[in-house]
């Protein structure tokens, strides 16, 4: 399948969904434990970015198409782009975001923990948190530096981003 075929070919739908290479992968919806996660790191972003007017923030299900000619176009569970990049933003994101997170389920995990990770780094994303329910932290991969730095939060340890350095907030705060 073509990136034209996926973004102009079906039906729009709520359904997370993914273009690989020219493969489509539609798997099942999160369970509601993953989704509460989505909306605290969605709410912690959006409530530091609207007021300082930094950028925008959303949610999944949103496309961005990577690399429009190998036909790669995912859905990160949240992301951001910054206020100078906006124009990135049409009905799809059209390139990297800034910051992206995924949280991490038994089905995702190792596809987010590798292939997409991967992508991430090599199409230009700055910052990638993966928020991990079962261990209650987020690794935190900075992409900015000249070599990739990884960070361990959990607890009340503080989450520190190079993309949004002045959010202040404690790992717990992300989980229920």
């Amino acid at each position: 399948m073509t990136t034209d075929d996926y973004l102009y070919g079906t039906d729009e739908s709520n359904r997370p969904r993914e273009l690989s290479y020219g493969i489509l992968r539609e798997p099942p919806s999160p369970f509601f434990s993953h989704q509460s996660i989505v909306l605290r790191v969605a709410g912690l972003w959006t409530d530091h970015v609207e007021p300082r007017q930094l950028g925008q923030v959303a949610v999944a299900p949103l496309d961005v198409v990577l690399d429009r000619e190998r036909a790669l176009v995912v859905q990160p569970d949240v992301l951001f782009v910054a206020a100078g990049r906006l124009s990135i933003i049409r009905d799809q994101v059209w390139g990297a975001p800034d910051l992206v997170a995924e949280v991490l389920s038994i089905g995702t995990e190792a596809r987010d923990r590798n292939e997409k990770l991967s992508w991430y780094r090599q199409y230009g994303v700055r910052e990638c948190w993966l928020v991990d329910p079962l261990t209650r932290s987020i690794t935190i991969h900075d992409f900015n530096a000249a070599a990739p730095d990884v960070r361990h939060v959990k607890g009340i340890e503080p989450i520190r981003s190079s993309v949004l350095p002045d959010l202040r907030a404690a790992a717990f705060r992300l989980f229920p």
